[in-house]
Order: structure tokens, then C-alpha cells, then sequence
């Protein structure tokens, strides 16, 4: 072979090499780009670009690099936010409660509980454990002090006492009655004394109460009593409105003993109570249950009657009941707009005869039950 066709072998060889390396340096370029296009790596080194770069200034090809359409997705369809739900408040009203017999006489209350803490509300105890305030009215002095006023009779529990509402799941107690003041105003204040220390709430005529349900609804509570205008007792709904209360209620001890209907004066102040703000007005005193009157969607109770009454040892008329009522307010928290209210017939005795000063709920739809529901003119879908 000549050298003239070794040269031109050794040529056409180099050619062929040198296209094979450009070929597969191009390829290679194409690969890297592809990957970079389709995985986007926010921790890519400078050095790495930097190389990518390199390989780019030595690409030969005429031919642009395809760039890949990106795939279009469908708009995510958005979810529907989650409609609030309204803040709803339980509340638990009960009527007049004396725990204990008139001074001077033979104790007989104490005889027969003998400091059994739980004992004259462990049938509602559940009741008022699962609610969000239970609002009775405490109808007595609690005080040590034997000098009282010159009437009879006139009711002074021991501060010890005030176990009986903490052992119940009594939150707070209205004091706007004829009682309070059995003892002068040192009874009445050994009585706000002793009912904080139990960190029990009380209101009355003069002063009101908040209470703040775990949802962060806040309850404003206040008291009326008949020997006085309401002139006080409407500023007083005045000062719990501005203090954020959603729920104002007032507790009112009115009316005429024994008596099965309210009188014109409690219609027409229970009216203005709820003119005036008020959301429900839960009145007692007469000792016997009166009609429930719906007044512009809220309720007026003019009278729950008594509940616990250790001064009477054989009542005439053992009716009571539990008035419970869900507040429900708006999607802003900031009002009531819906009142729904639940009655719980009961008698203010577990025996059968006298009085053992532990009431007892009427068994569903006995005469007695539908006797309580008649005379507060109330059936349960009423609301």
C-alpha cells in the first residue's frame, strides 16, 4: 500500500472520530438541558452552571434545542369555606332556696341533711353539671351572726353552707329578695363574703355579675326586686352591655304569695325589662308556678316557684321546675338571635309526704308532670 492511501486512510479515521465525539458531545449537551427543564433544583452549584454554560459556548448544531411545552393543568377547583357555627349557651334557672329553718326555731333542715353536701340537689346535680351556668335564687343570709331583724321568720344559712351550691354546679346566685337583709347589712355583707370566697357569682338590685361561659360568651346577670323602681336596674343592663355581655338576665322577686298568675305591675315591668335590653327575665317569690309569656321573641318566667325550702316541712303545693334556656347567637358572636327554652318539671320533694328538702323531677307525661306544664301554660314545642 502506498503512503499517499495510509495518509488517506489515517485522515478519513480522524474525521470520522472527531464527528462521532461532536455527535455524542451534542447529545449529551441535549440530555443535561432535558432534565434541568423538567426537574427545577433551587440548590444547583455555581460550578454546575457554570459547566452547563461551557458546553453551551461548544455546541456546534444549527439545529435550536426543542424547548418542551409545559403541560397545562386545570384550575384547582377552590373548597367552599366552612360555614361558622353559631355559639350556643346553656343556662339552668331554679327558684327560691332556703337552706335552712328560721332562726329560733327547731332546725329541721339541718336535722335531716346533716351536712350532706350533695344531698338536696343530687337529683339535678347532673343537670346542672352539664350546663353552662345554673342561676338560682339564694334566699337567706349566710352569716354567723345572731342579731337579726325584728321579723319573722328570718333565714341565716352557715357559711359552711355555700358547699351545698359548689358540691351542685351552682355557678351563681341572685340576692334581689326580701331575705338578704334578715341579719342588717352585716349579714349582707358576711353573705357576699362568704359566697366569693366559695367563688360563687351574686347579684342583686344594686349590683351585677359577669359570668364567662368556656366558648368565651359572656353573661351578664342582675337582680330586681318590687319594693323598688327599675330605674336601677335598667342602668345596670345599661353597664353590662357595655362591658361586652352577649346575655343579660335578670332575676326578679315580685308578685303576691300563693298565687297562680302574675299581677298587671309584674307584666308590665317585665315587659320594660326586655324593652330595656334584657334577654330573659326569670321571676319567683309567689311560691308557685305562673304562665311563661313570650314577649318580642324572649321569655318573661314570672314565676318558677320555690325549689329548696328548708323552712317549710310539709308544702301545700310541692310544684317547682328547671327552666333551662339555649341562648343562640349570630355567626358574630356579638348577639342573641334565637331562644330556646326547656322546662324540667320537678317537685320540691322526694317523699311522698313532709318535706325532706331534696327535690326530685317529675317522672315524663304523670299527671304531675302535665301539672306543672299546665300551669306554666307551656308545652316543650312551644318554642
Amino acid at each position: 500500500m502506498s503512503s499517499d492511501s495510509t495518509t488517506f486512510r489515517k485522515t478519513i479515521m480522524t474525521a470520522g472520530i472527531t464527528l462521532a465525539v461532536a455527535v455524542f458531545a451534542g447529545c449529551a449537551f441535549r440530555n443535561f438541558n432535558a432534565s434541568v427543564t423538567e426537574t427545577v433544583n433551587t440548590d444547583l452549584t455555581v460550578s454546575s452552571m457554570a459547566a452547563s454554560e461551557s458546553v453551551a459556548e461548544e455546541e456546534t448544531t444549527t439545529e435550536p434545542t426543542a424547548v418542551p411545552t409545559p403541560a397545562t393543568e386545570p384550575a384547582a377547583t377552590p373548597e367552599p369555606s366552612a360555614t361558622p357555627m353559631p355559639l350556643t349557651v346553656k343556662v339552668s334557672f331554679a327558684g327560691d332556696c332556703t337552706l335552712a329553718s328560721a332562726a329560733g326555731a327547731y332546725n329541721r333542715f339541718d336535722a335531716v341533711v346533716k351536712k350532706r353536701w350533695e344531698y338536696p340537689f343530687k337529683n339535678c346535680r347532673n343537670i346542672f353539671l352539664n350546663d353552662d351556668l345554673t342561676l338560682v335564687n339564694c334566699e337567706m343570709a349566710i352569716t354567723s351572726s345572731k342579731k337579726h331583724a325584728k321579723k319573722k321568720p328570718v333565714f341565716a344559712m352557715k357559711p359552711e353552707g355555700t358547699k351545698y351550691f359548689t358540691k351542685a354546679g351552682i355557678e351563681a346566685v341572685n340576692l334581689a329578695n326580701d331575705h338578704t337583709l334578715d341579719f342588717g347589712q352585716s349579714g349582707l355583707k358576711d353573705t357576699h363574703k362568704h359566697l366569693t370566697n366559695a367563688g360563687i357569682l351574686w347579684s342583686d338590685s344594686s349590683n351585677y355579675s359577669i359570668y364567662t361561659a368556656k366558648n368565651g360568651v359572656k353573661i351578664g346577670m342582675c337582680g330586681y326586686i318590687s319594693t323598688y323602681g327599675l330605674s336601677k336596674t335598667y342602668n345596670l343592663i345599661k353597664q353590662l352591655r357595655a362591658k361586652g355581655c352577649q346575655i343579660v338576665i335578670v332575676s326578679c322577686h315580685w308578685g303576691i304569695d300563693a298565687k297562680y298568675k302574675p299581677i298587671k305591675s309584674q307584666s308590665s315591668r317585665g315587659r320594660a325589662l326586655i324593652d330595656h335590653g334584657a334577654d330573659i327575665v326569670v321571676g319567683t317569690h309567689p311560691q308557685r308556678l305562673q304562665p311563661i309569656e313570650v314577649y318580642k321573641d324572649k321569655y318573661i318566667l314570672y314565676s318558677i316557684g320555690s325549689f329548696c325550702l328548708g323552712d317549710n316541712k310539709n308544702p301545700v303545693d310541692p310544684d317547682s321546675c328547671i327552666a333551662q334556656c339555649t341562648f343562640v347567637l349570630d355567626e358574630t358572636g356579638k348577639e342573641v338571635t334565637d331562644y330556646r327554652l326547656n322546662i324540667i318539671p320537678f317537685s320540691l320533694r322526694s317523699s311522698k309526704s313532709g318535706n325532706d328538702y331534696c327535690p326530685k323531677p317529675y317522672t315524663f307525661e304523670s299527671k304531675a308532670y302535665d301539672r306543672v306544664m299546665a300551669r306554666l301554660n307551656w308545652a316543650q314545642g312551644d318554642e
